[in-house]
C-alpha cells in the first residue's frame, strides 16, 4: 500500500483518484449483444449463454422443482443467517415508508403526493466465484416492501446449468417472482427489452463487471431506468490513535478482496498507527484464500497521514467514499460532519461487513465519488411519487390572476386562457 504523509490540498484530486473504469472501449461489443437480444429474443440469449457462460440451456426460467432442490442444498446455518439478515433488512426498510401530507398552499388549493411502487423491476445478481446472494436480499426485500408487482431476477448459471443454491434460497425468502438463468450483458438486455420468456422491466438494479456496467449505462439512455452509476467498490477508514490496527487492517482487506480494481484508503492523524496497520495488512493478507486478488487491489490503495481531524474530515468529504468507517474516540461528533458518503460505520465494533450482510442497511451504494450526488438503494428506489392538486372556486380565484400574468409573460396564451375561461365561468 502507498504511504502518503501530509499531502497538500492541491494534491488531493490526484491522490484520491480511483482505478479507472473505461467502458468506452466496450461500447461496440456491448451494443452488438444488446441489439441481437432486442431483435432475436430468447434465441440470442441462449446462444450468448453458450458463448460466455459455457452452458447449453433449453429454457431460461428456473422451475419450482429447481427452487426446491436448491433450497435443500443450502446448509441450515446459512439458511438461518439469510433469514436473520432478511428480517433486519426488512425492518430497516419498512421504516422508510412514505407518508404524504395534504397541504393547503392557499385557501381552496390543496396539494399532496402519493407513493406508487414501480410495477416491474429487474435484479441482476452476479454469480461466478463469489455468488452475491446477500445482494438478492438487499434488492428484493425493499422491492417487496414497496409493493412492486413483478420482481424479476437474472443470474448466470454454472456449467451444470443451475444457479447457485444460496441465490435461489435468498430469492425465495425475499419474495422474487421469477428467476432466469442469464448472465452478463444478455441479462441486462433481456430485462431492458423483454424476450419471449423474460418480461420487460421498468428499472434495473444490481452490480456487475465492466460489461454489465456498460450495458446498464447504454440501456438507461433510452429504454429503462437503472439504480445508479456504478464503479469498483471502495472503503475509507478514518482512524485516530485509539483505533485497533488489527481491526483497521481487517476492514481494508475486506474491501480489497472484492476485486482487483477495488480501493481501500486509511486516513489517520497518528503516524504510529499507520506503520502498525501496514504490518497488520501484510500479516492478515498472507492468510486470505483470495490473497492474490486482495494484493492487486492494495496496489490502488493508500495509507494517508494528515495533521488533524479538521483536515481528515475535509479530505473525507472530498473523497466521498462508498463506505466510510470511523474508528476514532469521538466518532459520534465526527459523524455529524460527514456530508459525502454512501454508508457510514461508527466506532471500533462496526465493520463494513455488518452493512454488507446483516445490520439492516443497504449495501448497494454510490461509488466513484457519486456519493456527492446520489443515495444508496432504499425503499424510495422502488417507488415513484405522484403529485395531486385539487382547486375549488375559492382557490382558482386566489391563484388564477397570478397564473394569467405569468403565462402571458412567457407568451403562452393557451395556458393563460385555460385559467381565464374558468374565472369567466365563475363570474
Amino acid at each position: 500500500m502507498q504511504i502518503i504523509k501530509y499531502p497538500a490540498k492541491e494534491e488531493w484530486n490526484l491522490l484520491l483518484k480511483r482505478p479507472a473504469l473505461n467502458v468506452d472501449a466496450l461500447r461496440e461489443t456491448v451494443g452488438t449483444v444488446l441489439q441481437r437480444v432486442r431483435s432475436e429474443g430468447d434465441r440470442a440469449v441462449i446462444e450468448y449463454e453458450a458463448l460466455f457462460d459455457k452452458v447449453v440451456l433449453d429454457t431460461l426460467l428456473v422451475t419450482p422443482e429447481e427452487m426446491a432442490e436448491g433450497a435443500e442444498l443450502v446448509a441450515p446455518e446459512l439458511k438461518a443467517a439469510i433469514e436473520l439478515a432478511h428480517a433486519n433488512i426488512g425492518k430497516f426498510h419498512a421504516a422508510q415508508r412514505f407518508e404524504g401530507k395534504r397541504i393547503e398552499t392557499r385557501p381552496g388549493v390543496t396539494c399532496w403526493q402519493k407513493a406508487v411502487p414501480i410495477e416491474k423491476v429487474g435484479l441482476y445478481i452476479p454469480g461466478g466465484t463469489a455468488p452475491l446472494f446477500s445482494t438478492v436480499l438487499m434488492l428484493a426485500t425493499p422491492a417487496r416492501i414497496a409493493g412492486c408487482r413483478e420482481i424479476v431476477l437474472c443470474s448466470p448459471p454454472g456449467r451444470d446449468g443451475r444457479i447457485h443454491p444460496a441465490i435461489l434460497y435468498a430469492a425465495q425468502v425475499a419474495g422474487v417472482n421469477r428467476i432466469y438463468k442469464i448472465g452478463g450483458v444478455q441479462a441486462i438486455a433481456a430485462m431492458a427489452y423483454g424476450t419471449e420468456s423474460v418480461p420487460k422491466v421498468y428499472k434495473i438494479f444490481g452490480p456487475g463487471n465492466q460489461y454489465v456496467t456498460a450495458a446498464k449505462q447504454q440501456v438507461s439512455l433510452h429504454d429503462v431506468a437503472i439504480d445508479m452509476p456504478a464503479g469498483p467498490s471502495e472503503v475509507e477508514v478514518l482512524a485516530d490513535a485509539t483505533a485497533n490496527p488489527a481491526f483497521v487492517a481487517a476492514d481494508l482487506l475486506s474491501q480489497a478482496e472484492h476485486g482487483v480494481d477495488s480501493q481501500a484508503v486509511l486516513v489517520t492523524t497518528d503516524e504510529e498507527l499507520l506503520a502498525r496497520v501496514q504490518q497488520e495488512v501484510e500479516n492478515q493478507l498472507a492468510l486470505l484464500p483470495r490473497k492474490e486478488i486482495a494484493a492487486r487491489s492494495l496496489e490502488n490503495s493508500k495509507l494517508i497521514l494528515v495533521k488533524d481531524m479538521e483536515e481528515a474530515m475535509a479530505l473525507t468529504n472530498d473523497y466521498a467514499p462508498e463506505h466510510l468507517i470511523i474508528e476514532t474516540e469521538d466518532y459520534l461528533s465526527l459523524a455529524e460532519r460527514v456530508t459525502n458518503a454512501g454508508s457510514v460505520f461508527l466506532g471500533h465494533l462496526s465493520p463494513e461487513s455488518a452493512g454488507d450482510y446483516a445490520s439492516g442497511t443497504n449495501h448497494t451504494l454510490p461509488t466513484n465519488g457519486y456519493a456527492k450526488a446520489y443515495s444508496g438503494v432504499s425503499l424510495d428506489s422502488f417507488i415513484r411519487k405522484v403529485t395531486f392538486q385539487e382547486i375549488t372556486p375559492e382557490g382558482i380565484r386566489a391563484i388564477g390572476p397570478a397564473i394569467e400574468i405569468m403565462a402571458a409573460n412567457e407568451q403562452l396564451d393557451a395556458h393563460r386562457n385555460a385559467v381565464t375561461v374558468r374565472l369567466e365561468k365563475l363570474k
